[in-house]
């Protein structure tokens, strides 16, 4: 079993957003000077968008980034529900305009359905993340990998190949509240680089006490037991 990264702190959120937003670039640069083409996965929610303000900001050959989603609910843009609207409206701006965007979601007649569509679509793209930026909730579910979820141990399964999998509403009561969208552990084990940021003491506690966890069933366990390539940027800031 791989050990558990450091949590590196951050006095607040903006020196931790710009870490983040330079480390991320840095990446997508590498992989441009590399390969003449760069694919960036990252989440939705209110978090990551002081990142994505400073990431649309840098110098990069954006004409040549593709940009998707670690997951998505399985709801149109329109909706305020749509990850892939914070991402048009905060990421693909200022430089990152010419970027090119891959939803995860699309009109199909199911969410598995989309997930299939999804999943060509990233695999057309190259198949492989140079840069991925996660957010944690405080049940510790990363991407669409909610707790007690029927399709959490397929998510989780590290020996199939990168792709997207539908995900249904929680049983229940539990999370989650609409279908989604999400990429799975392999895509993470593949990607050039890993970066979990997260706010606030709460968070930590979650993180520390899920890396110890169950990798069959507890996402950030999984991260650490299949070896990805995993840093965790943390401010007390919330």
């Amino acid at each position: 079993m791989s050990d558990i990264p450091a949590i590196e702190t951050f006095a607040g959120v903006d020196p931790w957003a710009e870490a983040i937003a330079a480390r991320l670039s840095e990446s997508l640069s590498t992989a441009l000077g590399d390969k003449g083409a760069a694919l960036f996965a990252g989440p939705g929610g209110s978090t990551p968008a002081p990142i994505y303000r400073r990431l649309a900001a840098t110098d990069l050959d954006w004409s040549r980034v593709a940009v998707t989603l670690v997951d998505e609910r399985y709801v149109p843009e329109t909706s305020q529900e749509s990850n892939a609207r914070l991402i048009r409206d905060v990421l693909l701006q200022d430089k990152a305009a010419a970027a090119r965007f891959i939803p995860l979601y699309t009109p199909e007649v199911t969410v598995d359905r989309a997930a299939m569509v999804a999943a060509k679509a990233l695999a057309d793209a190259g198949g492989r993340f140079d840069a991925v930026l996660l957010g944690m909730g405080e049940d510790g579910h990363i991407c669409s990998m909610f707790p007690e979820s029927p399709t959490l141990k397929t998510l989780l399964t590290p020996t199939l190949k990168p792709t997207v999998l539908g995900v249904p509403h929680g049983r229940d009561g539990m999370a989650p509240t609409i279908e989604r969208l999400s990429i799975n552990l392999p895509y993470l084990m593949s990607a050039g680089r890993v970066i979990l940021s997260l706010k606030g003491a709460a968070k930590r506690r979650v993180f520390e006490e899920q890396a110890k966890g169950d990798p069959k069933v507890q996402p950030i366990a999984a991260l650490i037991a299949a070896g990805v390539p995993l840093e965790v940027l943390w401010t007390e800031e919330g």
